[in-house]
């Protein structure tokens, strides 16, 4: 017969072990009596149900019902006896050698197993994977170089003069201990990403069309728009032929691909000292539409022009083919163009971010939006 929990009516503490002893009895008789998973569901809702269950009656009978003088001690046997029933309870679900059998029968091992969050992309790092994969699905390759460059691949490769600013020490960050070398054997932490395209037209002869993600450093403080390591995602195609129709043909289809079908591009002129001609590539603002305005307020990612410079961009400089023309970039039969784009700045329009410090604060709290 299954056991019922009764009024208790001696709240001496002979009465109350004796009770608690008969309870514990009758627990440990059901537990043993469970003989499959039905049973042991039901064995556990019977006497820990937060309703209706034993224990709960057992709070109301015996220790809300005890006499005032006499709850004290109540109050402690209750407890005592509530443990020791949830022990069974839990014994009879892992322990207990039927429940046990039980347990193990509802196991079905076709399941997948219980994956553990490990994390998330980080909003930089999946941007310039996105636009990695918009250039990928145009046939380019990935192509990775080292961080610590020397100054002839970072500079004197990409026809940079002696003299130009991007050498002061104010922009660039150079490794310790280098002067006595010669100058285009110092050592530095890369400004660009551009020299990961000299290393790879020397070791691959044309046609070549790659795309560079990667980390680059400049001696810059910390501000809202500012870092001194951000992030950047350059291109490179040379083949015979190749015009400027083809760089601006190439880039607004990646605009499209990645900001929508609907913005629209424009190239206005620039200087870069690995191209020539140069140019600086905006897209139609994508917030506002190319309006200018939000509503009544200004657009502020545009500035109200509606229009967000995205990237620089330019043909081949023939001097910069000069020094990989033994692999077969003869300035007079082949042509490129190349650009570079910062994806931190991306990010910042694509996620609305208006502090580029945020990315590398590590608050989760600020990551955990694009989980």
């Amino acid at each position: 017969m299954a056991y019922t929990i009764f009024k208790l009516e001696d709240y001496s503490a002979s009465a109350l072990e004796r009770a608690a002893a008969e309870c514990v009895r009758a627990c440990t008789e059901e537990a043993s009596a469970v003989r499959n998973d039905a049973e042991l569901k039901a064995f556990r809702d019977r006497w820990v149900a937060r309703k209706s269950g034993i224990l709960t009656q057992i709070n109301d009978l015996w220790l809300k019902g005890a006499p005032k003088n006499a709850k004290r001690e109540a109050g402690i046997r209750v407890n005592e006896l509530k443990s020791r029933i949830q022990e069974l309870v839990e014994g009879a679900k892992v322990g207990d050698t039927h429940a046990s059998s039980a347990a193990a029968e509802r196991v079905d091992i076709s399941l997948p197993g219980v994956r553990r969050p490990i994390g998330a992309e980080h909003p930089v790092i999946k941007t310039m994977h996105e636009i990695v994969a918009v250039f990928q699905k145009l046939g380019y390759s990935v192509a990775e170089g080292p961080v610590v460059e020397t100054d002839y691949y970072n500079f004197e490769s990409l026809n940079f003069p002696p003299n130009h600013p991007a050498r002061d020490t104010q922009d660039t960050l150079f490794i310790a201990g280098q002067q006595s070398k010669p100058q285009r054997e110092r050592l530095l932490l890369r400004t660009h990403t551009s020299p990961v395209q000299i290393r790879t037209m020397e070791k691959m002869r044309p046609p070549l069309r790659i795309v560079i993600p990667g980390t680059v450093h400049r001696n810059d403080p910390p501000d809202a728009s500012h870092s001194p390591m951000f992030h950047q995602v350059e291109g490179l195609a040379v083949d015979t032929n190749i015009t400027f129709g083809d760089l601006k043909g190439t880039l607004d289809h990646a605009m499209k691909e990645f900001f929508g079908s609907s913005v629209k591009t424009s190239f206005r002129p620039s200087f870069f000292p690995f191209t020539e001609p140069s140019a600086e590539m905006y897209v139609s603002c994508f917030i506002c539409g190319g309006s200018g305005r939000r509503g009544a307020d200004p657009c502020r990612p545009c500035k109200q022009t509606g229009w967000i410079e995205i990237l620089g961009c330019g043909m081949v400089d023939p001097n910069v083919f000069e020094f990989v023309k033994d692999n077969g970039y003869d300035p007079k039969k082949v042509s490129g163009f190349a650009f570079g784009m910062g994806a931190d700045r991306i990010a910042l329009l694509k996620y609305g971010v208006d502090d580029l410090q945020l990315f590398f604060q590590g608050d989760v709290r600020f990551l955990r939006q694009w989980a």
